[in-house]
């Protein structure tokens, strides 16, 4: 079995922010960045279509808490990719409710603004799963996942099974949340990254130790 793991962003211009990962039998044999989404999403079609056994992951949201689905009148995550992909710039551009982040928001009060499994997951290191909401400021992850939920709707319609809104099948791909594999770490400084390689990574290839040591992007992936 394979793994090839993107780690996403939301930036407009992402080169440089996009990583992926490619691993066989539990060894890293592929560590590169991508230049957009659009060849990240290319990149992962071509590699699950020649190994139908293998599992992608992405770094970001599949969908966003139930009542904001069912207020756009949808009730399956599917349904509501393609209202993503219609209105979600308008929702970034204009950061109102349940929308904060940007300068001279606050985050909403009275409302849900987690998934059940974000709700169910621990802290790790006493840092908490953020809102899908939250478009900006330290571990956003609502822009990245507003312009990655789309791209699900091009993966399902190519036979890739989007896990867990279609039924088992291979190829696959999931939700991934990098913090839980690490654990604590200070991702964003290098020191702490190359440490982190070094204790849990021993036998990691030295071109791929450092390019992973190279930024948190490359590290997440």
């Amino acid at each position: 079995m394979s793994a090839i793991a993107i780690d996403w962003s939301g930036a407009k211009n992402p080169q440089g922010r996009l990583w992926l990962a490619v691993s066989k039998q539990g060894r890293l044999i592929e560590l590169a960045p991508m230049a957009s989404r659009d060849e990240a999403i290319d990149r992962l079609l071509d590699y699950l279509a020649g190994h139908p056994d293998a599992v992608g992951g992405l770094d970001f949201a599949f969908s966003m808490p139930s009542w904001f689905v069912e207020r756009h009148g949808k009730r399956k995550a599917p349904d509501f990719w393609p209202i993503v992909e219609r209105e979600g710039e308008g929702w970034l551009a204009g950061c109102e409710p349940p929308f904060w982040g940007r300068p001279g928001t606050r985050k909403p009060r009275g409302l849900r603004l987690l998934r059940r499994a974000e709700e169910r997951l621990a802290s790790v290191g006493g840092i908490r799963a953020k809102s899908v909401f939250q478009i900006g400021g330290a571990g956003a992850v609502g822009t990245g996942s507003i312009r990655g939920m789309p791209h699900l709707t091009r993966l399902r319609e190519a036979g890739v099974a989007v896990w867990p809104f279609d039924p088992p099948g291979w190829p696959a791909v999931v939700e991934i949340y990098p913090r839980l594999f690490t654990g604590p770490v200070v991702k964003s400084d290098a020191v702490s990254r190359q440490a982190y390689l070094e204790t849990h990574y021993p036998g990691l290839d030295g071109v791929f130790h450092e390019r992973a040591a190279v930024s948190d992007d490359a590290f997440d992936a």
